[in-house]
Order: C-alpha cells, then sequence, then structure tokens
C-alpha cells in the first residue's frame, strides 16, 4: 500500500477485539513466510444498511502485504482469511505522500463464473476509472485484486485513503461521480453504478489503528 507495489494481500476478518487481535493473532501471521508488513484495522460503520452485503460482518480487519511466497495459514474458528494477488492491470488514482490511514474495501463477484472478465472490464474501465478521474479528497490508490484461486469474493478493490475519517471520504465520493455524468438519473450514471454481471459481496471503511513488519 502507499507507495509500494504489493504484488498481493492476505486479510483476515474478525469479531476479535482489536487489541485481542494485535496481540494474539497478528504475531502468528508475521511468522509466516512471504509476509512483508501487517496492518489492522477497525470497522468505522458495523452493520451498516445502505449497500448489499453476502459476507458476515466483522469488527477488525487484518490487511497483510505478502510476496509470491507466501501461503494461506491455517486460521483459528473465529478468523476467515482471503489470499488475493494483484491483477495484470495497475492501480489507479494517485499518490499524496501522505500516509494510508483509512480504507474503503469492496469485494464483489460475478453472477456466473464466465463473467468474470466482463465484471473485471467493467471495475477497471468504468467504475474505478471514474472515481479516479473525480479526484475525490482523500482517496489516493485504488488497487484490483483478484482471489489466488478464483474463490468468492473474486475480486478486491481497495481504495486508499489518507484522511482520518474514512467513511466521510467514502461518502462524498458518489456526488462527486454523479456530478461528472450530469446527476443520478442520467444513463451514463446507471451504467457506472451497476452492471448486470456485479453481485456486491461486502462494501465498509476502516481506520488503521496498527501496523508491524516481521
Amino acid at each position: 500500500m502507499e507507495d509500494r507495489l504489493t504484488k498481493a494481500l492476505y486479510l483476515e476478518t474478525t469479531e476479535r477485539t482489536v487489541d485481542a487481535y494485535s496481540s494474539e493473532r497478528v504475531p502468528k501471521v508475521l511468522e509466516n513466510p512471504g509476509v512483508e508488513r501487517a496492518t489492522w484495522w477497525e470497522n468505522t460503520v458495523p452493520d451498516r444498511a445502505d449497500l448489499p452485503r453476502v459476507l458476515t460482518e466483522f469488527s477488525v480487519l487484518g490487511v497483510y502485504e505478502v510476496d509470491d511466497t507466501f501461503a494461506s495459514p491455517s486460521t483459528p474458528p473465529d478468523v476467515t482469511g482471503h489470499h488475493f494477488v494483484r491483477t495484470a492491470r495497475p492501480g489507479q488514482g494517485c499518490l499524496t505522500g501522505r500516509p494510508t490511514i483509512g480504507l474503503s474495501l469492496v469485494l464483489i463477484s460475478p453472477r456466473q463464473p464466465e463473467q468474470a472478465q466482463a465484471l473485471r472490464d467493467w471495475g477497471d474501465f468504468v467504475h474505478i476509472r471514474h472515481i479516479a478521474a473525480a479526484g475525490v479528497p482523500g482517496y489516493s490508490m485504488i488497487t484490483p485484486f483478484e482471489h489466488v484461486d478464483g474463490g468468492d469474493p473474486r475480486f478486491l478493490h481497495l481504495y486508499e485513503i489518507d484522511r482520518d475519517d474514512p467513511e466521510a471520504v467514502f461518502q462524498s465520493m458518489t456526488p462527486l461521480v454523479a456530478k461528472r455524468f450530469g446527476g443520478y438519473n442520467t444513463q451514463e450514471y446507471r451504467d457506472w453504478a451497476y452492471t448486470p454481471e456485479l453481485r456486491i459481496m461486502y462494501v465498509n471503511t476502516f481506520r488503521r489503528v496498527g501496523a508491524s513488519s516481521p
């Protein structure tokens, strides 16, 4: 994240407290080969109801920057792991020179496996493209990742945020994009917001609370 070209990310989600996760779980994951850095994040809008969700809610997110030697470790019953690798296409946005202290986490899947490429094309050339072009204050890089074995959720869009209120930054994004299309009631806006292949698995914002390296 920030100014690094991360080859892959391993995410963990849990309902543990921040202190319990950072003291009990983070050191164990950092022991695994290929782990370069760990950060952990608190959910800023638990149980949000304004967007669809398939995945179970969680209070803490662990983000591990890993290389191509990394293999997902076993997880305890109260922790779920997701391993993603960078897509062939680059991230979009800009480097602001400020640290990433917030995230907008977007996990999506195609409705049918054969729709994966169409969904990826929409994500790169329509959805993310217009968000990056809108120049949303607080957003820096937007990087797409894909599940390492094509599993569910298939794609991760990681929006890095350099302001201490990530939810406010996230809420400011849609009005700025809609303005580019002349408002919410245009076909251009509807095409940006939705594609028939899209299945939203999880969307939320997170605030960074800690970081560590092996």
